[in-house]
């Protein structure tokens, strides 16, 4: 099946062949995350997500910005508006963007976060979110929340993955700015780069390798690994049997099995080319 795409007035949608480029386009506020586009973000992963013909998704910032975390303008209005009955207009924000964060994470799709520029505060999540991370020397990583009176939240359980407890206490209660090489360095970016020009090169190598796994199968192995972190080992090892079971007798599997024997690209290959 291949998904019908929301149409989005705060995000640049462009498919390529098995590659959907999801590009923030508020350039003119860094790219803040105001309702609308959470909604729209969460519109397009629902959208994508039985769509075994896309095999990836980039995530990047227009104008040079990767995503400076929550618009701050729409908080008073929430805080003002006060408890609605028995569900607080806050919690319940502050809720939907970890559902949001959870699809991100649970994509079958591979996701690459392209960070240039700030990714701050919600900013950091939707990059630690993603599979992979590429950034540019301009990166600048951070969690501001302790400034405004305010500490992360839905984003924790992201960043704790990729960096462990001690550094994520130390970005959180310092709320400081860290460069590219910084991050590089405490595991919160997989691919340092340099200019522009070097970002494109080196997500177009990611983009080809990808192309080389079936869109089922990158599925599978994000699943498999979440799965190992939530069963014990005995549990894990027998889903993980009854899944290569599955996969071994699908179409996917047969084909990869042919294609080796036969020396050739396999189908899906030709298909996202």
């Amino acid at each position: 099946m291949t998904a019908d795409l929301p149409h989005c007035e705060n995000l640049l949608l462009d498919r390529q062949g098995a590659t959907l480029f999801l590009t923030f386009n508020r350039p003119a506020l860094r790219n803040a995350l105001n309702a609308a586009m959470w909604q729209e973000i969460d519109a397009v992963f629902a959208a994508i997500r039985d769509d075994r013909s896309l095999r990836a998704v980039v995530m990047r910032g227009a104008g040079g910005t990767f995503c400076a975390g929550g618009d701050i303008s729409e908080r008073s209005q929430l805080r003002d508006d006060g408890p609605s009955g028995e569900v607080d207009p806050v919690a319940a924000r502050n809720r939907r963007a970890g559902a949001i964060f959870t699809r991100i994470d649970e994509a079958p799709q591979a996701v690459v976060a392209v960070v240039e520029g700030f990714a701050l505060g919600g900013g950091f999540g939707l990059a630690c979110a993603a599979d992979i991370v590429i950034a540019g020397s301009d990166a600048r990583f951070g969690l501001p929340e302790v400034t405004l009176g305010l500490a992360p939240a839905q984003i924790v359980p992201f960043l704790l993955r990729r960096i462990g407890p001690a550094q994520l206490r130390r970005f959180a209660v310092t709320a400081a700015r860290i460069g590219a090489e910084e991050a590089h360095r405490v595991g919160i970016v997989d691919e340092l780069c340099g200019d522009a020009t070097d970002i494109d090169a080196r997500l177009a190598a990611i983009l080809a390798q990808l192309d080389k796994g079936a869109p089922g199968a990158i599925a599978s192995a994000k699943q498999l690994i979440r799965d190992a972190a939530r069963f014990g080992q005995a549990e894990f090892l027998d889903l993980a049997a009854q899944a290569i079971a599955r996969m071994t007798r699908s179409d996917e599997g047969i084909e990869g099995a042919t294609a080796f024997r036969e020396k050739r690209a396999p189908s899906w290959r030709q298909a996202g080319m």
